[in-house]
């Protein structure tokens, strides 16, 4: 009897000592709860963590927003650019072009003062000093009328013997030749002029073209 007391003794000490034992079922119950708030602290982000991730957010979203702004601002600066462009061409334009319409009217003087010299062959001059005047007077107008025209870009086009070109020439009549290879102009009806790089007026032209061979 005595024996079994003094086995059992250490055992209530250790039990008065406060030690947890695993297959106490009063210490197992409360560990449960704080092991799971444990493993929720670990799991949720802190405060801090979670201020730096929407920090970043809005530094993105940001970032994003500048670039189309800028993207914005640089496609309005090439529109600018090319508008402004656009106006200096048409403030040129129109100044290199103002005296088109009046140059166009004058192209009728021209005709008529060389209509006139061919009226007036040079074997006629001979024969009466007031025609030799007339004509050598004719001569200095219409020279110095095309010179004027030279000064302000209006040249002539003289396309006598050349290859028919539609962009310059006008095509009046076709002649049946041999002489001149089909495509040429063999007649100049009207001389045509040129405003810079703009067609003032074509040549009114009469163009070769082959002549049919007679059978037999």
């Amino acid at each position: 009897m005595n024996k079994d007391k003094g086995q059992d003794k250490p055992r209530k000490m250790q039990d008065q000592s406060g030690w947890a034992r695993p297959d106490d079922p009063a210490t197992a119950g409360s560990a449960a709860p704080q092991q799971q708030q444990a493993q929720e602290a670990q799991a949720a982000p802190s405060g801090h963590d979670a201020g730096k991730d929407d920090e970043g957010g809005r530094l993105q979203a940001l970032e994003a927003e500048n670039r189309e702004l800028k993207d914005k601002v640089l496609r309005l600066a090439a529109d600018m650019e090319n508008l402004r462009k656009r106006l200096e061409r048409e403030k040129e334009d129109a100044v290199r072009y103002a005296a088109a319409q009046f140059a166009r009217d004058m192209l009728t003087v021209s005709d008529n003062l060389a209509r006139a010299l061919e009226h007036v062959p040079e074997e006629k001059r001979g024969e009466s000093e007031f025609l030799k005047s007339l004509a050598e007077g004719v001569e200095m107008t219409l020279k110095g009328l095309l010179d004027t025209f030279e000064r302000h870009g209006i040249k002539k086009i003289t396309p006598h013997g050349e290859k028919f070109d539609p962009h310059f020439h006008q095509a009046m009549f076709e002649v049946p030749t041999s002489e001149s290879p089909a495509g040429t102009v063999v007649q100049v009806m009207a001389d045509g002029y040129t405003h810079h790089d703009r067609v003032l007026r074509p040549a009114m032209v009469g163009v070769a073209k082959q002549e049919e061979k007679e059978n037999g």
